[in-house]
């Protein structure tokens, strides 16, 4: 064992700290102990914390900032291609200093994509039926069909207008678009109005409403009769009732010799029948209807009721006579 030193009594004159750790009292760790600071291992800067964010709102128009003042006035609100559309009354309608012109393009303007060219030349339909219709007749039947066209599209300026237009056609041209040649168009044409008069959009409805009366208005009742008493069977019972009104306001313009000319026993049977109708506009109209065929039968009867009741016992089942009698004794 020679040069080696064996641990031994001896060492305990060390100092503590080599006794324990005798690696600590070499050479080598003794330069470590004395190795500069500036050798020291870097030191890793700490990360800057993150930065809140604010959010910076834009700058709002003045005119925004204020819309809950109680103190500024409030914007009306912008205006819509709908309501730029101006429904001209019938009568604030003028005549065209060149109608010949007009009615060139009027054709092409109503086949137009751009509905609001469309409801332009919808307005030169108007004056042209009102002022020129002699002008308007060669291309009535194709423009109708672009009327009924118009009148079905969703958007409700357009379908307004045609309507409009549809009730000054009625006032130009009147009993004419009952002839053999027009008379299918306009079948066409009465059964939409008819349908928009049940729309729920109220302005739409109100329109067609107006519109119908118009027709009745302006045309023959005996002649439009025929064409209305198709729709009181339809399978809508709302066009059932719109179709009542208007068959009522041509009972109520005729004597008695057009409605036996029509049928004055059909008249009262169709009324007994809508009397059991659902809704109560087409009940009304058909006491209108009893009512405005009384008087005309019984005008220079001396004994009305006897009169009256003996009618419609002889023409009516008996579970509607009571009804019908019962209309006007009361």
């Amino acid at each position: 064992m020679g040069s080696q030193s064996c641990p031994g009594v001896a060492q305990l004159d060390r100092p503590i700290q080599s006794r324990i750790f005798p690696c600590w009292t070499s050479p080598a760790w003794a330069k470590m102990a004395l190795r500069p600071i500036d050798n020291a291992l870097p030191i890793t800067p700490e990360r800057p914390k993150k930065q809140a964010k604010v959010a910076v709102l834009p700058h709002k128009e003045k005119a925004d900032s204020g819309i809950n003042d109680e103190n500024n006035v409030p914007l009306p609100p912008p205006l819509t291609a709908d309501s730029s559309i101006d429904y001209t009354p019938s009568e604030n309608l003028k005549p065209f200093t060149d109608p010949d012109v007009k009615v060139q393009g009027l054709v092409g303007g109503l086949e137009s994509k751009d509905w609001l060219k469309i409801c332009e030349s919808l307005n030169d339909v108007r004056r042209l039926a009102l002022f020129h219709s002699d002008i308007l007749l060669p291309i009535l039947e194709n423009v109708m069909l672009v009327l009924v066209k118009a009148i079905k599209n969703p958007r409700s300026a357009l379908c307004k207008t045609s309507i409009m237009a549809s009730s000054d056609i009625f006032k130009a041209f009147g009993e004419k678009l009952l002839e053999p040649t027009i008379s299918t168009v306009f079948d066409i044409l009465l059964l939409q109005l008819l349908l928009k008069a049940i729309q729920d959009k109220k302005f739409v409805c109100e329109e067609a409403d107006r519109t119908l009366k118009t027709m009745v208005d302006s045309m023959s009742p005996l002649l439009l009769l025929h064409k209305l008493r198709a729709y009181v069977g339809h399978s809508n019972l709302r066009v059932r009732a719109k179709a009542a009104v208007s068959i009522s306001n041509c009972v109520s313009k005729m004597d008695l010799e057009g409605m036996k000319e029509f049928g004055l026993v059909s008249l009262i049977q169709t009324a007994a029948n809508l009397l059991n109708d659902k809704l109560p506009e087409a009940r009304e109209a058909a006491r209108s209807i009893v009512i405005s065929s009384y008087e005309a039968l019984v005008e220079n009867e001396e004994q009305k009721k006897e009169s009256w009741e003996s009618f419609c016992q002889s023409n009516l089942p008996a579970i509607h006579v009571q009804a019908v009698v019962k209309i006007v004794s009361s």
